[in-house]
């Protein structure tokens, strides 16, 4: 068992008393996603709980698909599952699990409990199911086919899962209390038809097993010591604990519920995203502005990042809203620790030296990290003609170096790692526009402090216009404009926010940006942290991961 000075919660004690009394030898936890879409940062949060409690206490824990509804899961879903979790940090020590396993053991379960009086084929559709079932306030009403005989009942589920029964016309379902005041309880389907190819078992079923009904018997058939899941399946657990204690299994996993993430400025229902998804609002499942572990891969944000966040929350017995920058400080952090540095600029002004040599080419060391030596330096080429940002220049005198800390008409500023300068002379086009500015560098002042007399503006990033490589940058922001987008149940894509990705084209990137490797994070001076795109493997782009700051403070 591992150690930590970290307070433990409610879970982690219960654990440590189960080990200690002797309840449990060993832990065994499960992680169970349904293969019919990515993995979220709330799953991250469970990712870490389940598969760090495991660790911490010497135990195992199962990556587990409850993949029974075929109709909505897919291989590629499963894949990215995968690759989501391992990509977090968390290795398996054997292979996935899948409910599709127990399929068989399922079905002779349920033969089980039919034979036992404690389930009947049902001819009610699912509208009628609801009508009969009840509400909060008033109580369920029997089927009318609750009390078939037990023959009838075997001879139709075994007609159902021949297929020879129509899809929707009968389902099998437990029978427990119409009048409980559990809804979860009032005879819950087991089974339903469908008649769908399935990703593992093929056409091998016409019938498959109800997600509450395949649950908890998963849990009992891998001897889950601690079953460990969200709020909302809370009302569902005396219905796990009804077919454990109903069927001849041999273990009884507990069940133990912790408030689940959600983040403002996002969803997490995987409903949404997936409209999100289907309806184009973004790039599929992946896009990096999707609260999705794929998607944050995309951004550039490390794994370290979100284990750190997910590790700083709390696990407690009630639900609540992170703020996203809450969030986002674990990336900043991570990033600017991380993240060596590099110059690129979004919309170029060219600057001519008039002072310098044509043929000279100057190559300027600069370090990669201010604090971070390990992280070694670059060469960057100087010459004479440059590109700084346009919104770095300006040709009114009259600015307050207190207000514009930038280059300025007939005034000093320096280049990142390199020259202090004097604009001098501005070139403008046919219609006005600035398209060149002619400046002075002073000599002998790269690395050095400004000569007597001269005072430099601030500090601007710039790169060689010869040894430059073009570029293009996304510009990712919140997906939503609004804290709580869900709170408007049916309208949550009114607070898109059309602003989530900003694409620009001819940016200009130090020559070393060439060779960055899909993935690989850098900070860009003065402009925030980025990614080169996975999936733009024959274009030069760039994601941007996060701003240097938050500026969302400033919109609110």
């Amino acid at each position: 068992m591992k150690n930590s000075s970290k307070p433990i919660n409610f879970i982690e004690n219960k654990i440590k008393s189960d080990l200690e009394n002797g309840v449990v030898e060993r832990v065994i936890t499960r992680f169970p996603p349904e293969p019919n879409g990515f993995l979220h940062i709330g799953h991250a949060k469970s990712i870490c709980l389940n598969f760090g409690l495991a660790d911490k206490y010497g135990g195992d824990c199962n990556l587990r698909f409850d993949d029974t509804n075929p109709e909505a899961e897919d291989q590629r879903f499963v894949d990215a599952i995968i690759k989501d979790v391992e990509w977090l940090g968390f290795k398996q020590n054997i292979r996935p699990k899948y409910a599709s396993d127990y399929f068989d053991q399922l079905y002779e379960w349920a033969i089980f409990l039919i034979s036992e009086g404690k389930a009947y084929v049902c001819e009610l559709n699912a509208e009628q199911i609801r009508e009969y079932r009840g509400t909060l306030k008033l109580p369920g009403r029997n089927s009318p086919y609750r009390e078939r005989l037990v023959e009838e009942n075997l001879s139709l589920f075994e007609k159902m899962k021949n297929g020879e029964i129509p899809e929707g016309a009968m389902t099998l379902r437990a029978k427990i209390d119409m009048t409980s005041g559990n809804i979860n309880l009032r005879d819950p389907v087991m089974y339903r038809i469908k008649k769908s190819s399935h990703q593992r078992t093929g056409d091998k079923w016409c019938i498959y097993p109800s997600y509450d009904y395949a649950h908890g018997q998963e849990d009992a058939i891998e001897k889950i010591t601690h079953s460990i899941c969200t709020l909302e399946f809370a009302s569902n657990r005396p219905l796990y604990d009804w077919f454990i204690s109903n069927l001849p299994v041999h273990a009884e996993p507990k069940q133990y519920e912790f408030g689940r993430l959600n983040l403002n400025y996002t969803i997490t229902s995987k409903r949404k995203l997936k409209q999100l998804v289907d309806e184009n609002y973004v790039h599929g499942w992946d896009d990096p502005r999707m609260p999705t572990i794929s998607g944050m891969r995309r951004r550039g944000i490390s794994p370290a990042a979100i284990r750190n966040f997910c590790n700083s929350l709390a696990v407690a017995k009630t639900d609540g809203i992170v703020d996203m920058a809450q969030f986002e400080y674990f990336v900043r952090d991570d990033l600017n620790n991380n993240s060596p540095r590099a110059m690129c600029v979004f919309d170029p002004l060219r600057l001519t030296v008039v002072n310098y040599d044509d043929a000279k080419l100057d190559q300027i060391k600069i370090q990669n990290h201010p604090n971070r030596p390990d992280l070694g330096s670059r060469e960057t080429r100087f010459g004479k003609t440059l590109f700084i940002e346009k919104s770095d220049f300006s040709d009114d005198e009259t600015l307050s170096r207190k207000k514009f800390k930038r280059l300025v008409i007939n005034d000093y500023v320096r280049l990142r790692g390199s020259f202090i300068l004097k604009a001098e002379k501005i070139i403008k086009d046919e219609q006005g526009s600035i398209t060149e500015v002619l400046v002075r560098i002073i000599p002998n002042t790269i690395g050095a402090d400004a000569p007597e007399g001269i005072r430099p503006r601030g500090v601007i990033h710039w790169v060689d216009q010869d040894s430059s490589v073009d570029c293009s940058v996304n510009l990712y922001d919140r997906l939503f404009n609004v804290p709580s987008p869900d709170s408007d149940q049916d309208n949550f894509l009114q607070h898109f926010n059309t602003e989530s990705l900003i694409f620009i084209t001819g940016c200009k990137a130090e020559g070393l940006l060439q060779k960055a490797a899909p993935g690989e994070v850098f900070q860009f001076e003065r402009q925030g942290y980025f990614t080169r795109d996975l999936a733009e493997s024959d274009s030069l782009t760039f994601n941007r991961s996060i701003s240097l700051r938050d500026s969302w403070e400033s919109k609110l």
